[in-house]
């Protein structure tokens, strides 16, 4: 049996800055372990996300580790769910929160200027209470999640 090891560089991918010479953070950075894995293994590209989907790492991953997305991605508030132990019943429907910066009605910053997680968890704290019947879990940094027990008639569209 041949044994692989799978090594995805989700979320390495920028864009070419002028001070570093035209190069992306990638190209500059001293990666010798990377470069070392790189020369003894092999490398390749792949098709991760399949037609119809939006390129994203939720359904990139989810491709990778086998599951068909056409039949198991429901969004990325599920696999964020269980990366944060929150259990999820039959009538429950995650959605992911992200805190962000809004000015003059625009947004400004996906992240809320890199808001803290501590933060982040006295905000969440600060709005459970306003929010009854649903569950609100803070996590890294400006994510979030929201938990809505639905029951089996919900409908949702994208």
């Amino acid at each position: 049996m041949t044994k692989l090891v799978v090594l995805l560089g989700d979320g390495m991918a920028d864009l070419p800055l002028e001070a570093l010479g035209g190069r992306t953070p990638l190209q500059a950075a001293k990666k010798p372990n990377m470069d070392r894995l790189a020369r003894q293994g092999r490398s390749g590209l792949a098709r991760t996300v399949p037609e119809g989907f939006a390129p994203g790492s939720d359904v990139a991953n989810l491709s990778v580790l086998g599951y068909d997305p056409a039949r198991h991605y429901t969004g990325r508030a599920p696999l964020e769910a269980a990366a944060m132990n929150v259990r999820l019943g039959p009538d429950d429907i995650a959605f992911r929160c992200n805190f962000v910066t809004i000015e003059n009605g625009l947004m400004k910053d996906y992240s809320a200027g890199q808001i803290s997680s501590e933060e982040g968890r006295e905000l969440i704290a600060a709005l459970a209470p306003l929010m009854p019947g649903r569950r609100l879990y803070s996590g890294v940094s400006y994510r979030n999640l929201l938990v809505l027990q639905a029951g089996a008639n919900a409908v949702c569209t994208p």
